[in-house]
């Protein structure tokens, strides 16, 4: 999808964060920007932001766990633009703890945003998109942890679970939508100074057990070490929907971390292999 001036774009979660990042970059590009997240306040800012780039953005009050909202969604964008060209899923939580103290509330919770998020807003917005013609694109924001278990480093199971899902949905939606010219990326972030463990806790709903504590080992206010500026990903992610790339890597130290998982995978298959071979004997 070269051409992204004058063409419309939605960023659930672009309230903050890598949202925020990625529709201020896109916005840089010329396109119209629809900022949608559950924070009402921090929506409107990033769509004024956006605003001072003489393009037009506006900000809808959106809860990605409940179909309606997003269709609510969806047909508001059609009315004020009448079309969308670009989707990016951005909306995200994260609960920490191992997985034998999870909750059902927990998992309830992240599932809910993290992969039926991004289903509901995928099935709102597929027609649209599927009606306009030429290149269009999805950007699903899963993780390093949709990849590879971070186990020895972050106590983060369900949400790498959660991520483990949104990575397998988005690779037969690449497959599946591949014939209707739509292109499909998968935002494998690794460390970026968000406020996701913050707001998170936050914005918990009462259905699934409520606000949260932050817990100590999370601080908001520094960021963490070596972690990037979420508007330095939302560049990268233009550059990879430009180049219609599967997966996009913001972090090139993230590499040791893929060679180490698949390693082990290949490690083992090749093992059995052997193990069949020397049994045929």
């Amino acid at each position: 999808m070269q051409d992204l001036a004058h063409r419309v774009a939605v960023v659930t979660g672009g309230g903050s964060g890598i949202g925020r990042g990625i529709a201020l970059a896109l916005a840089d590009e010329g396109m119209d920007v629809v900022i949608a997240d559950i924070e009402r306040g921090p929506a409107e800012h990033v769509a004024s932001e956006i605003r001072t780039r003489a393009v037009r953005s506006f900000a809808v009050h959106t809860d990605v766990t409940k179909q309606s909202s997003v269709d609510r969604l969806a047909q508001h964008v059609e009315s004020e633009f009448g079309a969308v060209h670009l989707l990016s899923n951005n909306a995200g939580v994260i609960s920490t703890g191992p997985l034998e103290l999870a909750t059902e509330h927990d998992w309830k919770w992240v599932f809910s945003v993290n992969l039926d998020g991004m289903v509901n807003t995928v099935r709102a917005f597929l027609p649209q998109l599927k009606a306009q013609p030429g290149e269009k694109h999805i950007v699903n924001t899963t993780s390093m942890a949709g990849l590879v278990p971070l186990a020895d480093q972050f106590p983060i199971g369900v949400y790498t679970a959660s991520k483990y899902a949104a990575t397998g949905f988005s690779e037969m939606l690449a497959a599946e939508l591949a014939e209707h010219h739509i292109g499909v990326s998968i935002l494998c972030a690794g460390m970026v100074n968000t406020n996701l463990g913050a707001t998170s806790a936050r914005n918990r709903p009462p259905q699934f057990g409520g606000p949260m504590p932050v817990p100590e080992s999370q601080p908001t206010a520094e960021p963490a070490r070596g972690a990037m500026d979420p508007k330095d990903v939302g560049r990268i992610v233009v550059r990879g929907v430009k180049q219609n790339r599967r997966y996009i890597f913001p972090d090139p130290t993230s590499r040791s971390f893929i060679e180490t998982r698949f390693g082990h995978i290949l490690a083992d298959f090749d093992a059995h292999a052997r193990d069949e071979a020397a049994a045929a004997r």
